[in-house]
């Protein structure tokens, strides 16, 4: 157990899947050196198959208090081959010549996956489908599957933070940890033969700065601060409003990254006239349930209720600390 945790929650009705905060990530933590195919942060489209693929369904966490792995780790075409264009040819520089193939390795690949392979494609039939973005990080969890599952005790969990680090000298690369996370957030590094991961930015932490992702979102979407701090956004609205929940709480990880759902009634759906159906779901409460557990529906009374009351000139704490002003309101180290 770490003295502290410092915690991150995000509000999925803000996320406007842009990407900046995966690409902040990759270019501060994974463009190279066997890193090319990891995103530490990603962004997927639910409902979705995620990233890797069908992620939900390959296992890991705790059932019943014990550990569980998953049969396999993810194949490299399940996260997706990472492929570069070759800019060079004359079909994209010039508009002629032989079709533009991507490549990897020096070799052509047509690709069958990738990292937002499915993005924006959601379910449901128009003009009723629906669909949102679940930015998704290590969740640097209480009780981490991945450091229960290592044989050579490679991972542990700071004191002074809460953070998750996996040691690169003790690693031997035995992707026990890939196969007991079962959010699958724990990457082989097939260059080093080590298990990497998010590591929250840890050294932006230790000099007062958050994590990339966090400071980089247009939306600002992200909360940070450490959850026993009763000023901090993290404990006012995991702890105090009870709004932010975390992913998968089935899986016993105990994680320390948590989500504001999305309301699932905006917009509303459409009748056969085309006319809108008021306070009728568009995301059905059941998807969402199979998301962040059985009290969604009362997180999400509690968000539109507090939102009338902003929108009819009344003062709302919970509002203010969701819009998040400036990065004083959302961070606080």
């Amino acid at each position: 157990m770490s003295k502290r945790q410092l915690s991150q929650v995000i509000d999925l009705n803000k996320c406007i899947g842009c990407h900046t905060c995966s690409i902040a990530c990759k270019k501060l933590w994974t463009d190279k050196n066997g890193r090319e195919y990891m995103y530490w942060n990603n962004v997927e489209t639910k409902p979705g198959k995620g990233y890797p693929k069908d992620w939900e369904k390959r296992g890991g966490g705790f059932k019943g208090g014990a550990l569980q792995l998953s049969e396999a780790v993810p194949p490299i075409e399940d996260y997706g081959i990472p492929w570069e264009y070759d800019n060079m040819q004359a079909s994209l520089m010039e508009g002629t010549g032989e079709q533009v193939l991507p490549h990897h390795n020096g070799k052509p690949v047509w690709p069958e996956w990738g990292p937002n392979w499915d993005e924006d494609q959601g379910e449901g039939m128009f003009p009723n489908s629906y669909y949102f973005y679940l930015p998704r990080v290590c969740n640097h969890c209480s009780k981490p599957a991945c450091l229960a599952a290592c044989t050579r005790k490679a991972i542990y969990k700071r004191e002074e933070d809460g953070i998750v680090l996996v040691d690169q000298e003790r690693c031997n690369g035995y992707r026990h940890c890939v196969k007991a996370c079962p959010y699958k957030k724990v990457y082989f590094n097939p260059t080093t033969n080590k298990s990497e991961k998010c590591i929250f930015c840890y050294p932006r932490i230790e000099k007062g700065e958050v994590n990339a992702c966090a400071k980089q979102c247009p939306g600002r979407i992200r909360h940070v601060s450490w959850m026993d701090d009763k000023d901090g956004p993290v404990y006012k609205l995991v702890k105090k409003w009870k709004v932010a929940m975390p992913l998968h709480p089935e899986y016993g990880t105990e994680p320390n990254v948590f989500y504001v759902p999305p309301i699932n009634t905006t917009p509303p759906p459409l009748d056969g006239e085309g006319k809108l159906m008021e306070g009728k779901d568009r995301i059905p409460l059941s998807y969402l349930e199979s998301l962040f557990g059985p009290n969604v529906k009362d997180v999400l009374d509690i968000i539109v209720a507090e939102k009338e009351k902003k929108r009819k000139g009344q003062s709302s704490e919970l509002m203010d600390i969701l819009i998040g002003y400036t990065n004083k309101d959302r961070f606080k180290l």
